[in-house]
C-alpha cells in the first residue's frame, strides 16, 4: 500500500494543477488506494482461510422452506422439483406464499403438490411486497430452522443438507447462515455471460471473506437457512426493498454472528437484459443505503462487524469517484489526456488478473470439486467482466443511492 503511494506522487502532482491536492488526492483515493487496500485484504484473508468441516455430515433436523412467489408461473414448478431431488434425510416442509399473483403461479403450485409428492403447503398473502409474504409464511412454520428460497432459484441436490449442517454445526449465536449463488442462463446471452463471473468470483469471494470473520453482510433471500426463535426476536423481515440486507444487519446488531457456507449451492436466472440488471442492482444498492441508515456501522457491537459495515458506508463514495472520475478520465485518455486515467494504469491489469486467479482456483478446488460441478468454458464472458462490468455497474449503483435520497417508489421487481 505504502509502495503504491509512493509511486503515485507524479500522478497527484499532475492532477492537483487542475483540481488542487486535496481533490485530487480524493479521486486517487477513490479509483486507487481504496479499491487496492480492499482487493489485497480480500486475497490474503482468503488465502488464510480454511473452512471447519462439519460435525455431522448427514442432519436430519426438520426444516421449513419458505418461497415467496409473485407471478413466477414459468420457473416455480421446476423449483419446487428440485426441492425433491434433495439428499437430506430429515423432514423437509414447504410453505409457497403468493404474493397477489395475477398469472397462474398457483396453478402451478397446485400442479406440484398433485406430482411431486412433496409436502407443500400454499398460501396466500394479498398485501404486496416480499417482506409481508415471507413473514406471513414464518407465522405457519413450526420447525427451529427457515430457509428462505427465491422462486426463480434451483438448488443442488446437496445444498439442504450442507446448508443445516453449516449451522448445525455452528455455536448458538450463529443465527443464519448464507448459501452459495451461482448462475444458472449464463449460456442465454453475453450479459449473462458477463454475470456468471460476477458470481463465481466477486459475490462468492466477498462472502466467503465476510465468513471468516463471521460476519456476513447479507443472508440473501435467494438462498439462507435462518434460526426462527432469532428471527422472531427482532420482529422478522423489515418493510424494506433490501429485507435481506436488514435483517442481517439487526440480527448482527443482537451479537449473533452470520456465516457462509461454499457447499450449499444454489443457481438462479440473472437478468437477461440490462434494463433488468439496472433495476435488480439498484435495488441491491438501495437495500445497502437502507441497512446503513437503520443501523449504523458504529452501532454494531462487534469490531469485524464494525469494520465490514464500515466498508459498506464508503462503496458510495467508491461508486459515485468511479462514476463521475474514472470513467470521463478514460475516455479522455482515448484523446491523449492522461490526468485521470494513464499508461500507469495498465500496471492494475496484470494484478487484476493475478487477484482473480486465486479467486478462480480457490472456487475450483474447494466448491466445484467437491460438488462434482464443472467451471463451464466463458472466456468471452471473462474478457468482458475484467474490461466492461465495473464501467456498468458503478453508475448502476450510484443511480440506485440517488433512488433511495430521493425516496423513490420502491418495487420487489
Amino acid at each position: 500500500m505504502a509502495f503504491s503511494v509512493i509511486i503515485s506522487f507524479p500522478w497527484i502532482h499532475d492532477l492537483a494543477k487542475i483540481v488542487t491536492y486535496p481533490i485530487a488526492i480524493a479521486i486517487i483515493s477513490g479509483i486507487s488506494y481504496i479499491p487496492g487496500y480492499l482487493n489485497a485484504f480480500l486475497i490474503i484473508s482468503l488465502l488464510f482461510d480454511k473452512q471447519p468441516k462439519f460435525k455431522n455430515e448427514n442432519p436430519t433436523e426438520p426444516v421449513t422452506i419458505l418461497i415467496a412467489a409473485f407471478n413466477e408461473e414459468k420457473r416455480i414448478y421446476n423449483t419446487l422439483k428440485y426441492i425433491k431431488n434433495q439428499d437430506y434425510h430429515g423432514k423437509i416442509t414447504i410453505l409457497v406464499i403468493d404474493n397477489a399473483s395475477n398469472d397462474q403461479t398457483v396453478a402451478e403450485v397446485n400442479r406440484a403438490i398433485d406430482e411431486l409428492q412433496l409436502n407443500i403447503k400454499l398460501l396466500h398473502e394479498k398485501r404486496r411486497g416480499k417482506f409481508y409474504a415471507l413473514n406471513y409464511g414464518l407465522q405457519w412454520a413450526k420447525t427451529n430452522f427457515v430457509i428462505t428460497l427465491d422462486a426463480d432459484t434451483i438448488l443442488h441436490s446437496s445444498a439442504v443438507r450442507n446448508l443445516i449442517a453449516r449451522i448445525e454445526s455452528s455455536p448458538n449465536d450463529v443465527a443464519a447462515v448464507a448459501g452459495s449463488i451461482l448462475v444458472r442462463n449464463s449460456r442465454e446471452n453475453l450479459w449473462t455471460k458477463i454475470q456468471e463471473w460476477d458470481y463465481f468470483l466477486g459475490i462468492a469471494s466477498i462472502k466467503r471473506l465476510q465468513g471468516l470473520y463471521q460476519g456476513t453482510l447479507v443472508a440473501q433471500g435467494a438462498f439462507s437457512i435462518y434460526r426462527i426463535k432469532d428471527l422472531k426476536e427482532i420482529g422478522g423481515w423489515p418493510n424494506a426493498i433490501g429485507e435481506d440486507i436488514v435483517v442481517t444487519w439487526r440480527l448482527l446488531e443482537k451479537k449473533r454472528k452470520i456465516y457462509f457456507e461454499p457447499l450449499a449451492v444454489a443457481f438462479t436466472d440473472v437478468p437477461a437484459s440490462l434494463i433488468q440488471f439496472i433495476r435488480q442492482r439498484s435495488r441491491w444498492a438501495r437495500g445497502m443505503i437502507e441497512g446503513l441508515q437503520a443501523i449504523k456501522p458504529w452501532e454494531q457491537p462487534q469490531l469485524y462487524t464494525k469494520y465490514l459495515t464500515g466498508v459498506n458506508l464508503i462503496m458510495p463514495f467508491l461508486d459515485i469517484t468511479y462514476t463521475l472520475f474514472w470513467i470521463p478520465g478514460l475516455i479522455l485518455a482515448l484523446f491523449g489526456h492522461y490526468w485521470i486515467v494513464g499508461p500507469m494504469t495498465l500496471l492494475v491489469l496484470p494484478l487484476t488478473l493475478i487477484s482473480f486467479g486465486v479467486l478462480y482456483l480457490y472456487q475450483k478446488r474447494f466448491v466445484f470439486r467437491p460438488l462434482n460441478l464443472k467451471i463451464r468454458n466463458n472466456t468471452i464472458g471473462f474478457i468482458c467482466f475484467i474490461l466492461f462490468y465495473q464501467i456498468i455497474m458503478s453508475p448502476v449503483s450510484t443511480y440506485g443511492y440517488i433512488q433511495e435520497f430521493l425516496k423513490m417508489e420502491r418495487k420487489w421487481k
